[in-house]
């Protein structure tokens, strides 16, 4: 079993949903609930709460810097005030060319951050949110 030391943002036993219906800005709610959705029809898993205000599906392992083993979720969203952040789609400079053609986005290190989710096209989302689904998702995790 990976050591979650003291880390923070673990797997807990929240209410994927009810989080999302507390996010106070209405535009950003719609966001991650369609965002959520897509997410469980590509991924076909259900979602669950890392820490208080990520949703993670999947497992997948790392090691960090200091050689401890961890678990993090395959790819997961976090409706932040700035922006929705979709994690674990742009790790090691991948998917650029489903990048090119998604629509305004800017890219942090294995994240992608999305102002208006109405703006992308949904179905290379998709295809992102997939190919990086199979290249993370262990299921022996």
């Amino acid at each position: 079993m990976p050591d979650h030391g003291d880390r923070r943002t673990t797997r807990t036993d929240a209410d994927v949903e009810a989080f999302v219906a507390s996010v106070a800005d209405e535009r950003r709610r719609r966001d991650a609930q369609a965002a959520l959705d897509l997410m469980r029809r590509t991924t076909g898993a259900e979602p669950r709460m890392w820490g208080a205000s990520t949703v993670g599906f999947g497992s997948q392992p790392y090691r960090t810097a200091d050689g401890k083993d961890r678990d993090w979720f395959a790819v997961g969203l976090a409706p932040r005030k700035a922006a929705l952040t979709l994690y674990g789609l742009t790790y090691d400079g991948s998917n650029a060319d489903l990048l090119a053609r998604l629509g305004p986005h800017t890219t942090g290190k294995g994240c992608l951050y999305v102002t208006r989710l109405d703006d992308l096209d949904h179905d290379v989302l998709a295809e992102l949110v997939a190919r990086s689904w199979a290249r993370n998702h262990r299921e022996d995790a």
